[in-house]
């Protein structure tokens, strides 16, 4: 086993992979930019290393910088927690590169699956069920046109090295696609430098379903259940739950043997999560991340598994302790993200926090690194916390949620808490009769 971790992350995730370490008898190092250094990660880690100023590109995402602090520090191996260069694939060829340990899948694996138009192959030949559309990259205006006469409009143009919503537009008609083809080129080239897009139909009331895999380097795979993240705006998630209220016996069973089917076919190890369109009974293959999740708590809340700890031990060699057939599932878990931002016009609120109180009680987890004084700067992520609750039956999970949310006190800055809490009182969402598109619509009549 490891005997020190360099955590490559900042936040909640840097502090929730210390906890890990530390349980595991392993040392940690945090890094850090110049606005984090007095963040709690950086307390509570066994050393610090300053990184660069609050610019990402400088600090976080400065591949040589994060190199040489674990070098300078000794460490065993670098966990990327996940953002900033968590599915980088030069990345961890580097960190392997310099004699360490990359706490994560095979750099070449990254690389595939980072290419949305190569996972969509690799998930054909393995024999899943994908979302119709091009098998290659579109070149052209006059390919897309073509494309979405082919499928039917609507259809979604996406980036081939995208993720997080970047570089995709969802395009209703033929007239539109120029427009549309044109920007999520351009939004494509500035995130990732790679301009290449592919177009899928687009689904009308799908629900977004993935599961959570682990697999050791032994050949030994197991899931462990799924997770419903069909609440997003932006293409990005609110609040998770598993299991999905929207399935059956017979359909997550289904499911999460195509999922451990597939990983096997390609040779995959360590974490990552199988992510499908479900619609009318039918799942459709969508990606793969090749990371851990922000909704990965729910999962342990569910199951009684330490993900973050089973991710480091299969990276050290160590074989999964546990099959399929042992596997127990316990009630229902929900994940609210909480970020600082106005809750209803979503503009990010960086600020100093004044009074700052989480919720307690039975089942209740709130995973976080902020703590009352601190400051929440304005140059990464807004996610602040997560409120997760669990409960032997979703209506008791779901009355604790309500709880909890109503405990939960942050003031000096804005938060989505009120946001969330109008959520819990929805009957849609009560009833669990939602797609990935019921929130944007829920929030439109919020404001109306």
């Amino acid at each position: 086993m490891f005997e020190k971790v360099l955590i490559a992350n900042r936040g909640e995730v840097a502090l929730r992979i210390h906890r890990a370490c530390r349980e595991m008898g392993i040392k940690t190092v945090a890094v850090h930019s110049v606005v984090d250094a007095n963040a709690m990660h950086v307390k509570l880690a066994d050393e610090a290393v300053c990184i660069g100023p609050a610019n990402a590109k400088e600090s976080y995402l400065n591949k040589a910088n994060i190199i040489s602090a674990a070098l300078m520090t000794g460490a065993d191996a670098i966990h990327p927690g996940y953002g900033f260069l968590s599915e980088n694939a030069d990345f961890a060829e580097m960190v392997e590169a310099h004699g360490l340990v990359w706490i994560g899948p095979k750099p070449e694996m990254i690389r595939k699956m980072g290419d949305k138009v190569e996972a969509r192959r690799l998930a054909k030949d393995a024999g899943l069920p994908v979302t119709p559309g091009s098998d290659e990259e579109v070149a052209t205006v006059l390919d897309a046109i073509q494309w979405g006469e082919a499928l039917g409009y609507p259809v979604i143009i996406k980036a081939s090295a995208g993720g997080g919503g970047k570089g995709m537009r969802v395009v209703q008609r033929a007239d539109d696609m120029e427009m549309a083809f044109t920007l999520a080129q351009n939004e494509a080239r500035a995130a990732f430098g790679n301009e290449g897009v592919y177009i899928e139909k687009y689904f009308t009331n799908p629900r977004h379903i993935e599961v959570q895999i682990l697999a050791d380097n032994y050949g030994h795979v197991l899931h462990l259940g799924e997770r419903d993240c069909s609440l997003q705006r932006n293409h990005q998630k609110v609040l998770e739950e598993t299991p999905s209220p929207a399935l059956n016996p017979e359909e997550r069973e289904r499911l999460g043997k195509m999922a451990v089917d597939f990983v096997q076919k390609i040779g995959y190890s360590n974490v990552g999560t199988v992510e499908f369109l479900y619609e009318n009974g039918q799942f459709y293959f969508m990606e793969m991340n090749t990371r851990l999740q922000v909704e990965h708590p729910i999962t342990e809340a569910v199951t009684g598994l330490d993900i973050v700890r089973e991710q480091i031990r299969m990276a050290a060699g160590q074989t999964l302790d546990i099959r399929q057939e042992d596997l127990q599932f316990h009630g229902v878990a929900i994940e609210c993200r909480i970020n600082a931002e106005d809750p209803n016009t979503f503009t990010p609120c960086p600020g100093k926090i004044g009074q700052w109180h989480v919720p307690g009680g039975l089942a209740v987890r709130v995973d976080s690194g902020m703590y009352a004084g601190c400051d929440v700067p304005p140059n990464y992520d807004s996610l602040v916390a997560k409120l997760i609750v669990s409960g032997r039956t979703r209506n008791g999970a779901l009355m604790r949620l309500k709880r909890a949310l109503g405990e939960f006190v942050i003031e000096g800055i804005q938060t989505t808490i009120p946001l969330h809490q109008a959520i819990t009182e929805s009957p849609d969402f009560i009833d669990g009769q939602y797609d990935i598109h019921w929130l944007e619509e829920f929030i439109k009549n919020r404001k109306a």
